[in-house]
């Protein structure tokens, strides 16, 4: 959510020139700047029909207190590298432990361990990213085999890819989401599958950045394991876009393309990867992406008049049109936890001028 604010700071660059660039907006960054990112950012979500979000960054109390203000529910992970590697202050795994016990048990905010990757993160911070989630009872949220260079430098390193080698450390399991996954063997298809690992697949950010593989995690064969698939939009730098209706349409679009398979996730499909299986990997089943008695009461209202959704003349065709041509002009009301946050289009808990002068006026140039 806080890299919002730096929206085309990045672009047309590849993965090695972006993260460069990255790393050094992030060394000057505040808390000041990452909490008016994340009301930023937080808005477009509302505004498009979210009302659940993973994410990954550092001083996420700004981040926290954005998701307090506008009524989001989040699932916050701190991320974690090795010492060498960042430029957090103090040590990386103590300061997602202290976010933790600052933000525990609170009704919408999840805290959460995020180590980066593999790249950046050693075994001992692997593990104790575990330990730390096993006992407070959460995620863990990382990325995983996001480019061919990750994978081949740590087949270098270590003479194993990355899941494997996690799997080998004792860390792989459930209560775990996986982001980006493009590079994987059939095997390692099988292994994250197996221990009951969740993808966020990020094909908007993958095929910006050029990350190869069509920039497409290999969802159908995952899915055909009965792994669990759920979509992430990744960063507003490398992906530009919150937009879950977006996501669905791209995704959608990307896989029949590259499987030359016009019935390649229909649908019904790409709208079950946007909630129900968000909510398993994120381990909200019965609670979150679903209408049910006990359910979270998170609703989304869609204006079927509205000329992107329009004309939907039957239910059949309601997801479709969802799916493949709705954009966020036509999200009319959101609820969160049977709150209102959105009605009418509009923001229900802050003034959205606030938000528009954030966009004008961002603290980090």
């Amino acid at each position: 959510m806080a890299n919002t604010l730096l929206k085309g700071v990045a672009d047309d660059l590849d993965f090695d020139q972006f993260l460069e660039k990255m790393f050094a907006y992030d060394a000057r960054r505040t808390e000041e700047d990452i909490e008016a990112g994340a009301l930023l950012g937080i808005g477009e979500m509302l505004l498009g029909g979210t009302t659940s979000f993973l994410d990954m960054y550092y001083g996420m109390d700004g981040v926290a207190r954005a998701c307090e203000r506008l009524g989001i529910r989040g699932f916050l992970g701190w991320a974690i590298l090795d010492p060498e590697y960042t430029t957090q202050k103090g040590v990386p795994l103590r300061n997602a432990e202290a976010f933790m016990e600052r933000w525990k048990g609170h009704e919408r905010i999840t805290p959460l361990p995020a180590p980066q990757g593999v790249y950046v993160v050693n075994e001992e911070n692997w593990l104790g990213a575990r330990e730390l989630a096993t006992r407070h009872g959460t995620l863990v949220h990382y990325h995983l085999s996001e480019t061919l260079k990750e994978v081949e430098g740590h087949v270098a390193k270590t003479g194993m890819r990355p899941p494997e080698w996690l799997d080998k450390i004792g860390f792989l399991g459930p209560n775990q989401v996986a982001a980006h996954s493009v590079w994987l063997k059939n095997n390692e298809i099988e292994l994250l599958s197996k221990r009951g690992t969740a993808v966020a697949h990020c094909p908007s950010s993958n095929m910006k950045l050029a990350s190869g593989g069509g920039g497409l995690a290999p969802v159908t064969e995952l899915r055909e394991r009965k792994g669990i698939v759920g979509l992430g939009t990744d960063s507003s730098t490398s992906s530009n876009s919150l937009s879950m209706l977006r996501l669905m349409q791209l995704t959608g679009l990307a896989h029949k393309h590259a499987r030359h398979d016009p019935k390649s996730l229909p649908a019904g499909t790409l709208l079950d990867m946007a909630t129900l299986e968000g909510a398993r990997a994120l381990g909200k089943v019965g609670r979150l992406g679903t209408i049910r008695p006990g359910a979270d009461a998170d609703l989304v209202l869609f204006d079927l008049t509205h000329p992107s959704l329009a004309p939907v003349t039957s239910p059949e065709k309601a997801i479709p049109n969802l799916v493949y041509s709705a954009n966020e002009g036509a999200v009319h009301t959101v609820f969160v936890g049977g709150r209102k946050v959105v009605s009418a289009g509009r923001l229900t808990l802050v003034n959205e001028e606030e938000i528009r002068h954030i966009a004008l006026n961002p603290p980090l140039q």
